[in-house]
C-alpha cells in the first residue's frame, strides 16, 4: 500500500469540502482576556476571542492564579506518578472532596480530562456490569460514545431528549437486566438542555443507573455552580454526575461524583485512571480555588447571562439566524462549510474577532455554524464590534436573514 498517497488523498478530500481545520495560534493574556495575541508566520496581532470554553473567565481569576503559583512553588511541576504509585498529592484529595461536596455525593474521582473521565467511567461501568445494556442519547458527546464502545456492552440509542422513547426501549428489556442510561445536561453544539427530571423518572421506573454529563453546565448553573441538576434539585436522584475542570472552572481535568463504592469501583478497575499520570498538583489547587469561589459567587454567572441575552437580542434584531435555546451557547447558523470558514477567516483578518467554524464531523453536514460563547469578561464594546462585523459579512455573503416577528 502507498501510505503517503492515502494520507494525502484523505486530507485533500477534507480540504475540497472546505472543512479542513486550521489551528489559530494564540496567546491568552491573563488579566485582559478575552483579548489575546495571534501568531501567523512570525507576525503578531491583537484579537478578541469569542469561542472559548473558559465560559466565566476563571482561567485568569486572581484566586485561581494565586493558588497555582503557591502550590507550584510548594510541590513542583508534576505529580510524579500515577495515582496508585506516588502520584496522589494532598491537593488531589482536597479537590475530590470539594467536588463531592459540590454535587452532594459521597465521593468523587479525578481524571486528566473530561474526555478521559467519560471514556474510563462509562467503559468500566458498562463493561463490568453483568449483561449490561447501555441506552445512550442520540446526540451524546464522542467521549461518551467511545466509552460505551470500549465497554463492548450491548447498546441502544434513544431519540435525543426523548424520555418517551427511552421509556419504550427500557420497557422492552428484561426488568432484571443491568441498565445504564447516559445523557448530557447541556448539549454543546445546539445548546439545548435535557429534560433531566423526566429522564431520571424513567430510569427510576426501570431500575436503570443514570449517568449525566454536566461538562457544559458545572460552574454555570445552580446556586453553587453544581450544574443544571443542582438548579433543578435532582442531584440526589442521579447515580453518576460527570464534569470537567477545563471549561467554566478555567483549568483542566475531568471527574465523576457518585457513591463511595461506585467511585472506588471505577478507581479500582478503570485502566484510564490506573495507567495515567495524575494531574499536576498546581492544576488541582487552581481548580479547587475556582470551585470554592463559584460556590459562593453569583456575580460571574449573572454577568454572563446578561452578556448572552444582549448578543441574542441583537442577533434577533439583525435577523441573523441562531438556534434558540435556554443555555449560554449561541450557535449562529451558516449551513455551508466553505462559507462558514470564509466568515470565520474574514472576521479574524478584518476585525480581529476569533470565532472558530464548526463543521462536520462535529456537526452534521448542512448545519455548519459559528459557536459563540459570550462571557462575563466581554465588554459592551466587544459585543458591538462583533455584531457590526457579523452583520457586514452576512450581507457580503448574501446569506438569508430572518424577519422579526410583528
Amino acid at each position: 500500500m502507498d501510505y503517503a498517497t492515502y494520507f494525502g488523498d484523505q486530507l485533500a478530500a477534507v480540504r475540497q469540502e472546505g472543512r479542513y481545520r486550521v489551528f489559530a495560534e494564540i496567546e491568552r493574556q491573563a488579566g485582559a482576556f478575552p483579548k489575546a495575541t495571534r501568531h501567523v508566520d512570525g507576525q503578531i496581532s491583537d484579537i478578541t476571542v469569542w469561542c472559548s470554553n473558559d465560559y466565566l473567565g476563571m482561567g485568569q481569576h486572581p484566586k485561581v492564579l494565586d493558588a497555582m503559583h503557591r502550590v507550584l512553588d510548594e510541590c513542583g511541576a508534576g505529580a510524579g506518578g500515577t495515582r496508585n504509585i506516588s502520584g496522589t498529592n494532598h491537593h488531589h484529595v482536597l479537590l475530590e472532596a470539594e467536588l463531592a461536596d459540590l454535587h452532594a455525593k459521597e465521593d468523587a474521582l479525578l481524571f486528566t480530562s473530561g474526555y478521559v473521565s467519560n471514556w474510563a467511567a462509562l467503559g468500566t461501568l458498562a463493561g463490568m456490569l453483568p449483561n449490561c445494556m447501555v441506552l445512550s442519547d442520540a446526540l451524546n458527546h464522542a467521549s461518551m460514545i467511545e466509552g460505551i464502545r470500549h465497554s463492548r456492552a450491548d447498546r441502544m440509542i434513544f431519540e435525543h431528549n426523548s424520555p418517551e422513547d427511552l421509556d419504550r426501549k427500557l420497557s422492552d428489556l428484561d426488568p432484571d437486566r443491568a441498565k445504564l442510561v447516559a445523557f448530557e445536561s447541556v448539549y454543546s453544539m445546539d445548546g439545548d438542555i435535557a429534560p433531566i427530571a423526566e429522564i431520571v423518572e424513567v430510569c427510576e421506573k426501570h431500575n436503570a443507573l443514570s449517568y449525566i454529563d454536566e461538562v457544559h453546565a458545572v460552574g454555570l448553573y445552580g446556586p453553587r455552580g453544581g450544574g443544571v441538576a443542582e438548579r433543578e434539585g435532582l442531584m440526589d436522584r442521579i447515580t453518576v454526575i460527570e464534569g470537567t475542570l477545563g471549561k467554566a472552572y478555567g483549568v483542566m481535568g475531568g471527574y465523576i461524583a457518585a457513591s463511595r463504592d461506585l467511585c472506588d469501583f471505577v478507581r479500582t478497575f478503570a485502566s484510564g485512571f490506573i495507567f495515567t499520570t495524575a494531574l499536576p498538583p498546581a492544576v488541582a489547587a487552581g481548580a479547587c480555588a475556582s470551585i470554592r469561589h463559584l460556590k459562593d459567587s453569583d456575580a460571574e454567572r449573572e454577568r454572563q447571562q446578561d452578556r448572552v441575552a444582549r448578543v441574542r437580542g441583537a442577533l434577533d434584531r439583525m435577523g441573523i439566524p441562531h438556534l434558540p435555546n435556554p443555555s449560554h451557547i449561541i450557535p449562529v447558523m451558516v449551513g455551508d462549510a466553505r462559507k462558514c470558514k470564509l466568515i470565520s477567516d474574514w472576521l479574524m483578518e478584518h476585525h480581529g474577532i476569533y470565532v472558530q467554524p464548526i463543521n462536520y464531523p462535529t456537526v452534521p453536514r448542512g448545519t455548519e455554524r459559528l459557536r459563540i460563547t459570550p462571557s462575563p469578561v466581554h465588554s459592551d464594546a466587544d459585543i458591538d464590534r462583533l455584531l457590526t462585523a457579523l452583520s457586514e459579512i452576512w450581507s457580503h455573503c448574501e446569506l438569508a436573514r430572518r424577519e422579526m416577528a410583528a
